[in-house]
């Protein structure tokens, strides 16, 4: 467990002036460290989980990535909305979905967030305005896009942000949603968590010019973030969540991240396309959890024995959802039809199956 042990660490400044530059107090910075553990704790049970086939399908995880959802996420107001891809487990906790719910999804049961239908990469819960982990790359973007419309159209107060993987830059519905959301100034954030590689490859290859350029021809705001130090990342959006709620319009974050573990937990943990020597060094120089503990506990806020309390309380949490979910039943035969809408046109559908209209209306 090399995030819970101390380690000495070289900085340029001194860490306990880190809390007081972000503006954020030692109560917060505790809860960001708690958030962090337990979607750390959250994302190992849920790859044990797949390792022994309670968990099927895809499986993506954030590990490492952690700084990103805490700190992006906690910032936000209740009614506001989040979407995103398919790497959103600990997004969706952030947001306030259950863990019970979300790892009873992840076993395809029925007490998941989506009744077990949707899996691992189709976390739900409009209650909690987490609307949704997106399978197709991009997708999430215009529809993100839409719901920053609806907010812009009925004159709320909310924000729409939509987090998305570095590939999805260069899907169209991406560059056809900003397009929109400048032209109608929607208070939308566009957040591109980016961990240098789309699946496996590295991004310098699939594009000429630097990610925190994409926006530019749209003319939006662009901004680039640590997305490894959570009091960074918290302090940037807490700032930027309240200029675009009060008409700041669309904003474009290069979240600057590294993910720990494969693509997939069908991907090795380094894969063919980065060595084993950059993961290595990734995890002992930019594990966003050891980064915070270093801080506090360098400026007294947090000591070893609360740190290994909080971090206990993250594993109970996580094995209480793990033994949940394996008690959900499966969904029955039923949901096959649950949540499904068909209607019939008579004045507008044409019936290539020679069927009379009649008939196919009964």
């Amino acid at each position: 467990m090399p995030e819970t042990k101390t380690k000495a660490k070289k900085s340029s400044r001194k860490k306990s002036d880190a809390l007081a530059e972000h503006g954020i107090s030692d109560e917060l910075a505790l809860e960001l460290m708690r958030d962090m553990l337990l979607y750390r704790r959250f994302e190992e049970k849920a790859e044990e989980g797949y390792a022994i086939g309670k968990i099927g399908g895809f499986c993506h995880l954030h590990i490492g990535q952690e700084a990103g959802a805490a700190g992006s996420i906690k910032p936000l107001r209740d009614d506001d909305y989040v979407m995103s891809a398919y790497r959103e487990h600990t997004q969706a906790l952030a947001k306030g979905v259950h863990p019970n719910a979300v790892m009873a999804e992840l076993y395809g049961r029925k007490d998941g967030s989506s009744g077990g239908k949707g899996g691992s990469m189709h976390i739900f819960d409009a209650d909690c305005r987490f609307m949704g982990g997106h399978g197709i790359v991009g997708g999430q973007v215009p529809l993100a896009t839409g719901i920053a419309w609806k907010i812009k159209y009925r004159g709320e107060e909310t924000v729409s942000l939509v987090f998305m993987g570095d590939a999805a830059v260069n899907q169209g519905g991406f560059h056809e949603a900003l397009n929109m959301a400048a032209v109608w100034n929607l208070p939308a954030i566009y957040v591109v968590e980016n961990n240098e590689y789309g699946m496996g490859t590295a991004f310098s290859r699939v594009s000429r010019t630097d990610m925190s350029t994409k926006a530019v021809p749209y003319g939006i705001p662009s901004h680039t973030v640590d997305g490894q130090d959570v009091l960074a990342c918290y302090a940037f959006f807490r700032d930027l969540a309240d200029k675009v709620r009060h008409g700041a319009g669309p904003q474009f974050v290069d979240l600057q991240t590294y993910r720990f573990r494969g693509h997939s937990m069908s991907d090795p943990v380094s894969g063919t396309y980065r060595s084993v020597e950059e993961v290595l060094q990734a995890k002992e120089e930019r594990d966003p959890i050891a980064l915070l503990r270093d801080t506090l506990m360098e400026a007294g806020v947090l000591d070893q024995e609360t740190l290994e309390e909080m971090d206990a309380e993250a594993r109970q949490v996580s094995l209480d959802a793990a033994d949940f979910a394996e008690a959900s039943p499966p969904p029955g035969p039923e949901a096959l039809y649950a949540n499904v809408w068909a209607e019939i046109n008579p004045n507008g559908r044409l019936f290539f199956d020679r069927r009379p209209e009649s008939e196919e209306a009964s």
